[in-house]
């Protein structure tokens, strides 16, 4: 009886902390994770991650969540599967820390610890935006609500004009395709999960009309004619520059001799 007693905090602390570390690990999840994962709701971007800390190794499982990209380049069977049967979309690295991987890891064994069920972020409903509204906001001619940086400081996508957009992340032309269909893309959107885009967007979200736009346009975007092979931005940035230094180069060879000429008779004519 007395060990009974004596015994029963322990438990109780444990059993405290093993909450607090899950509830930790709900709120890891719903900021970094939820965009791409469910827990018993289906596969968006990537698997639905309800039983994974059963299905998989918990060392694999936990380098995986800490480093997914050195994990891929190691050249790791299952991470390589996974890859391939998720449209080729790589896991970013999400910069966690070890205690961060271990409290995900805490929520990801009993979900229902941490609080709440796991539901997917809230997305502006499939269908409701206007691609040519999207199309604006992807370019910068309509301003993001929020303060954003528009799409076109960093992607390309299908529609836009002749100089296309950055070449810092991917081109999002076939970008529905990628993530899985519409409630993958829209599931996105509204968390916008990526490590280079939380510094622009953490406190300047998508509002759910600019999701809804941005979305349409990019299912439109997918569905235009594949482009032909034309000459990249980049590329003319180059001719235009070679092009305007031989310009340079042929107007001095022209009239540096005949400059060189009118001030030595001038000089004469001094003397």
């Amino acid at each position: 009886m007395v060990v009974v007693i004596l015994a029963a905090p322990v438990y109780l602390v444990k059993a405290t902390s093993l909450q607090q570390a899950s509830s930790e690990g709900q709120a890891i999840f719903a900021q970094k994770c939820q965009a791409c994962h469910t827990i018993g709701g289906g596969r968006l971007v990537g698997p639905d991650l309800q039983g994974v800390t059963q299905r998989r190794d918990l060392a694999w499982l936990k380098g995986f969540i800490a480093a997914p990209d050195q994990v891929l380049a190691s050249g790791d069977p299952i991470a390589t599967q996974l890859l391939a049967e998720y449209n080729n979309v790589p896991m970013p690295n999400l910069a966690l820390s070890p205690a961060e991987v271990d409290a995900l890891i805490a929520y990801l064994e009993n979900p229902t610890a941490g609080g709440a069920a796991n539901v997917p972020p809230a997305a502006a409903p499939v269908g409701a935006g206007d691609p040519a509204r999207g199309q604006a906001l992807f370019s910068g001619q309509v301003r993001l609500q929020n303060g954003g940086v528009s799409c076109i400081a960093c992607h390309s996508a299908a529609g836009l004009p002749a100089l296309g957009g950055g070449a810092l992340g991917p081109d999002l032309t076939q970008v529905v395709q990628r993530y899985g269909g519409e409630a993958g893309t829209a599931s996105v959107l509204a968390s916008l999960p990526f490590p280079t885009m939380q510094g622009f967007f953490a406190t300047r979200p998508l509002t759910p009309q600019e999701q809804a736009d941005l979305l349409a346009y990019f299912v439109w975007a997918g569905a235009q004619p594949a482009p032909q092979p034309t000459t990249t931005p980049v590329t003319w940035f180059w001719a235009v520059g070679v092009g305007g230094a031989l310009a340079l180069f042929a107007g001095m060879a022209l009239f540096w001799p005949r400059q060189r000429r009118s001030i030595s008779e001038q000089l004469r004519s001094r003397g």
